[in-house]
C-alpha cells in the first residue's frame, strides 16, 4: 500500500498548563514560551512544515485566547491554523480524540507541542507513507528507559508498549511525534484510562498492536528535547544558542555574559555576571550579585545571587 501524503494534518497538542515551569507558565502559555527568543510552538510548526503539512489543528486548552492571538490563522506562519478545545485534560490520547472531525479520515503528524528536534523529521513521514502501516512511532535509545513509555521492537515493527516500565525489556524510548492512520479512529472508543486515571497513547497503540495492525518504529538518532522543566528548558535553550549568547538588539544589558545565555526583546538587565539563564521580553532583571540557570520575566530584583530558579516577578511560585 502507498499512501499519499498530500492530504497528510498536523495536530499540536499544546492545552497542558505547564505546571512545572510555574510561576511563568501561570501568565504565559508553556507554548509560546521563547526559545531563543522564538516561540516553542514555531519549532513544532516549522519542522511539520519540513514535512509537508501545512494544515494544522491545534488543541489548546485554559490557553486557548493566548495561542489564538499569538498563532492567529497561521498564515504569517505559512500553515492554516485550526483550533479545538480540550475541555478536561485526560491524557494525550483524549487530547486525539478532539481533532477527530479537523483530520476526517486523512493520515496525521501527532506533535507534542513542547518537544523539539534537532533534525528534520521528514524521512519518518516518508517511510509512513511508503509503508502503509497503521501508525509510525519516533523512538530513541536512551540510557534510562524508565522514566518514558518503551517500544519493545521485532526488527522494524513495535510489537509491545509499556508506560514507565520499572524492568525496562528495550531502550528505545517513544520520543514524543506519532504518525497515525484512519484505524486510530476505531480504537479510542475503546480506551480504557490507565491506572493514572488518563487516556495513554501507548494503551491506544497497543490495542492497534493486539488487533493485528502494522505498528512501526521510527529510530530516530538526533537530540530531543521536552521543554517542560527548569532543567530541560535550559538545555534546550543552550542546544540552540551553544556556549554563547542571543541578545535582542532592544535589550539593555548591564552585566558580564557567560555562556548560553538568551535575553528578549525590551528587556533590562543589570546583574555582575549572567550565565546558563533566559530572560523573557520585557523583563527588568536587577540583581546584586550573579544569575545562573534561571528563566526571568516580568520585574525580578534581589539583593542577592540567583541560580536554579523561575521568576515572575517576585514570585517563584
Amino acid at each position: 500500500m502507498y499512501r499519499k501524503l498530500e492530504g497528510m494534518k498536523g495536530v499540536i497538542l499544546a492545552a497542558g498548563k505547564g505546571t512545572r515551569l510555574y510561576p511563568i507558565t501561570r501568565h504565559i502559555a508553556k507554548p509560546l514560551l521563547p526559545l531563543a527568543n522564538l516561540p516553542t510552538m514555531h519549532y513544532a510548526i516549522g519542522r511539520l512544515k519540513e514535512m509537508g503539512i501545512h494544515d494544522v489543528c491545534i488543541v489548546v486548552g485554559e490557553n486557548e485566547e493566548q495561542i489564538r492571538n499569538a498563532i492567529g490563522d497561521g498564515s504569517t506562519l505559512g500553515i492554516k491554523a485550526s483550533y479545538v478545545r480540550q475541555t478536561d485534560p485526560h491524557g494525550l490520547a483524549h487530547a486525539v480524540g478532539f481533532a477527530k472531525e479537523f483530520v476526517g479520515e486523512d493520515s496525521f503528524c501527532l506533535y507534542l507541542g513542547d518537544a523539539m528536534y534537532s533534525q528534520s523529521l521528514a524521512p519518518f513521514a516518508e517511510l509512513f507513507r511508503t509503508s502503509g502501516c497503521a501508525n509510525l512511532d519516533l523512538v530513541k535509545w536512551v540510557e534510562d528507559p524508565s522514566r518514558f513509555g518503551v517500544a519493545n521492537l521485532d526488527g522494524s515493527r513495535i510489537v509491545k508498549l509499556v508506560e514507565k516500565p520499572q524492568e525496562p525489556e528495550s531502550n528505545y524510548a517513544m520520543a514524543g511525534l506519532y504518525f497515525f492512520g484512519p484505524q486510530i479512529w476505531a480504537v479510542l472508543p475503546d480506551l480504557k484510562p490507565s491506572a493514572r486515571g488518563e487516556y495513554e497513547i501507548t494503551d491506544a497503540i497497543q490495542m492497534l498492536i493486539d488487533r493485528g495492525e502494522t505498528v512501526l518504529a521510527g529510530i530516530y538518532e538526533g537530540d530531543w528535547f521536552d521543554t517542560g522543566t527548569l532543567d530541560s528548558f535550559l538545555e534546550t535553550s543552550s542546544h540552540l544558542v551553544g556556549k554563547g549568547q542571543k541578545v535582542a538588539e532592544s535589550a539593555h544589558v548591564v552585566a558580564g555574559l557567560g555562556h548560553s545565555v538568551v535575553i528578549g526583546d525590551g528587556s533590562h538587565v543589570s546583574c555582575d555576571l549572567i550565565e546558563d539563564s533566559v530572560v523573557l521580553p520585557g523583563a527588568h532583571v536587577r540583581v546584586s550579585g550573579r544569575v545562573r540557570r534561571c528563566i526571568l520575566a516580568g520585574r525580578v530584583e534581589s539583593e542577592h545571587s540567583l541560580e536554579d530558579q523561575i521568576r515572575w516577578n517576585d514570585s517563584a511560585q
